[in-house]
């Protein structure tokens, strides 16, 4: 259900995504943009995209810096301290 491409994990078409979340990958992973439709709110899909972000980093040792408000907002939680570095 969920693909992948360059800085981006998406669900639907590439050009026209239900929901998407996307990333700029340099000796961090940036997460600069979280976007679900609104037929697919409410279902924990960004949640899910979000995982898969927090998967790819720790597959590539990397951190995480959470630009967009909805991943400030999920990565600010005790249990990710470990995989987050906080932005300037």
């Amino acid at each position: 259900m969920i693909k992948e491409d360059e800085g981006l994990f998406y669900i639907g078409d590439i050009h026209n995504p239900e929901a998407m979340i996307m990333f700029t990958e340099t000796d961090i992973i940036s997460v600069d943009h979280t976007y679900v439709s609104e037929a697919l709110r409410g279902q924990g899909i960004a949640m899910q995209l979000l995982n898969k972000v927090i998967d790819y980093a720790k597959s590539k040792e990397k951190k995480i810096l959470p630009v967009c408000s909805y991943a400030v907002n999920k990565l600010s939680k005790e249990e990710y301290k470990d995989i987050v570095v906080k932005g300037e």
